[in-house]
């Protein structure tokens, strides 16, 4: 191992500012993103209670989602002002305009669920076809919503989130599609729960998937994420989405068992999100994890194969 130091043993790299707030922006994103896309499957498979509780929940967790951003940056008006300018390179940037672009796609569905209630045929289907529309757009910028976190964080200088820049997507899309489906598998009329079900296999598949190569393919990196409390959330995290996976394909006649299971897969998308978070500010802090893995990279990039000497041909008698 690499030896390293630093100046008393002090961080290297400025730990992120962001609080837990953001750690809670980041779970509640990505059901917000995870239920748009199960309300529009509903939607267009004619599941009204599934779809409802997707939308309704959509709303309400972007709303959250906002609150904790704008918690975190300390006054509203800093949200408006980063939308004065788009900045492809910048995944800050980015975000802010896809929370932009939907937020109110998400809102029209979610009060487009009051056309029933309206009186007079025209209105009521007007209502519900701008639902729908609303609906499919927010279905269709929710992969963006659910991911762009990932390379938000994979794209500051903390050490293990940096490192983790492949696989961050890949657990922040399975933990939104699987407490997407856990939202559903809680609310949604039990009839109707089987795209849920199916949904939320594919998103812990996703979620173990990324998580085990965070925790183990990183080399020193992976470390913050196995040790202390970032290690202690991942693994109850890893321990619920496994129980609340089996509690969905084996509770399809019980909804007492859907309710459990689809709390088990909320619980472990929050465990995830807050480990993934702790693990990072946690190698910030130890600036071991920054020296080493540079010196490690700077010896690859230094060290050159050895070439074999060979000794100069002999010359020939000079001829008298």
């Amino acid at each position: 191992m690499t030896d390293f130091r630093s100046y008393y043993g002090r961080p290297v790299v400025r730990p992120a500012v962001w609080r837990k707030d953001i750690a809670g922006y980041l779970f509640t994103g990505g059901l917000a993103a995870g239920s748009a896309l199960l309300a529009a499957g509903a939607d267009l498979t004619g599941r009204p209670g599934l779809r409802r509780v997707g939308r309704l929940t959509a709303l309400g967790a972007l709303g959250a989602s906002t609150y904790f951003l704008v918690n975190d940056l300390g006054r509203p008006a800093r949200f408006h002002h980063m939308l004065r300018v788009a900045k492809p390179t910048s995944p800050m940037s980015v975000g802010t305009w896809i929370l932009a672009a939907f937020g109110p796609a998400a809102g029209l569905a979610a009060v487009s669920e009051i056309a029933p209630r309206l009186p007079g045929g025209p209105a009521r289907t007007a209502a519900t076809a701008a639902g729908r529309a609303a609906g499919l757009a927010a279905a269709a910028v929710a992969p963006a919503l659910a991911t762009y976190t990932g390379v938000l964080l994979a794209d500051t200088a903390t050490p293990s989130w940096h490192e983790a820049y492949p696989e961050l997507p890949f657990v922040f899309a399975g933990s939104a599609l699987a407490a997407g489906a856990g939202m559903a598998l809680v609310a949604a009329p039990l009839a109707e729960t089987g795209p849920a079900r199916r949904v939320a296999v594919a998103g812990a598949a996703l979620e173990l998937y990324g998580s085990h190569r965070v925790e183990n393919e990183l080399g020193l990196l992976s470390e913050p994420y196995k040790q202390g409390r970032p290690g202690r959330l991942l693994r109850a995290g890893r321990a619920l989405t496994a129980a609340g996976v089996v509690g969905a394909l084996l509770g399809r006649r019980s909804k007492v068992m859907s309710v459990l299971s689809g709390a088990a897969l909320l619980a472990a998308s929050v465990a995830t999100r807050f480990g993934i978070f702790e693990g990072g500010i946690a190698s910030a802090a130890d600036p071991r994890y920054t020296v080493v893995p540079q010196r490690e990279r700077l010896d690859r990039i230094t060290r050159t194969p050895s070439t074999p000497v060979t000794a100069a041909p002999e010359r020939a008698p000079a001829q008298d």
